[in-house]
């Protein structure tokens, strides 16, 4: 069963848990470009994708979210995981929500919780701290004594190092790195940008992109190995369009199918219906 957990948890999540091996690039920590900070990241973005194997079969969605917290430059990430719609949802149905709270120009996380609801059975609740002075991180996984990793700082989770690799500069055929916590231990993660293509078939039409390629060597919370690309919208809005990765046999792709963010008119307010 665990088996049956961890490969379709990576058939849903792999797709944007973009983290790389510690390799010894030339590449420098990326800097978030503050003109694309009132774009993208003040709230009021919400991004649905359906994830899909090989040929079509759908597993079910991916819906993220940024929402504004009271406190200046403090945002909440919410992504929600779902077979829901999708053809596991009676075999193996899966109900997982990750909320990251990050705050500051840098926009690091300093809490960071999960609820997993998997198969019928699986339930998990894990809880995260990180302390971007001292470089301390807390975790604590149901009602198991908390865990604290020295790291180092500043350091991202795998949901605020996605969002912010966003905004940073995305130059063909130049790496940047992006430091983030995984595997209990601080990972440099490399982000590699690939070329300029124009994707087709999108809600959008054509979209002119470029393909940004992570490279994954570790598990993270879901499992997660194989080439993944992404292509980004090449504009201000920098609109995550679709997301393909390689798995041992055949690939997964998540394909933007709703986006709404009244701060990027470029693209209004969207959705794929269905008869």
């Amino acid at each position: 069963m665990k088996k049956i957990r961890a490969l379709v948890s990576a058939c849903i999540l792999i797709l944007f848990c973009c983290l790389a091996s510690q390799a010894a690039w030339a590449a420098a920590v990326g800097k978030i470009i503050p003109e694309l900070l009132p774009i993208m990241y003040q709230g009021g973005e919400k991004l649905r994708y359906a994830v899909s194997y090989t040929g079509g079969l759908r597993l079910g969605t991916l819906t993220l979210e940024v929402r504004a917290l009271p406190e200046p430059e403090h945002f909440e990430l919410r992504a929600l995981v779902s077979t829901d719609g999708g053809a596991l949802a009676r075999v193996y149905p899966i109900h997982d929500v990750h909320v990251t709270k990050v705050r500051g120009p840098a926009r690091l996380p300093y809490h960071y919780e999960v609820w997993q609801e998997e198969g019928r059975n699986y339930r998990a609740h894990r809880l995260t701290s990180y302390n971007q002075k001292t470089g301390l991180i807390t975790v604590r996984k149901n009602d198991e004594a908390p865990l604290t990793f020295p790291v180092g700082a500043p350091v991202h989770n795998e949901f605020s190092a996605f969002f912010a690799s966003r905004l940073m500069p995305h130059r063909v055929g130049e790496d940047f790195l992006v430091p983030t916590f995984a595997d209990k231990k601080k990972n440099m993660v490399v982000v590699r940008v690939l070329g300029a293509e124009i994707l087709r078939d999108t809600i959008y039409g054509a979209v002119d992109s470029r393909k940004m390629t992570p490279i994954l060597k570790f598990r993270g919370l879901y499992d997660k190995r194989g080439d993944t690309i992404i292509w980004y919208s090449a504009d201000e809005c920098r609109l995550p369009v679709r997301i393909n990765s390689k798995i041992l046999i055949g690939s997964l792709t998540a394909r933007l199918i709703a986006y709404d963010n009244p701060l990027c008119p470029r693209y209004p307010g969207r959705e794929e219906h269905h008869n």
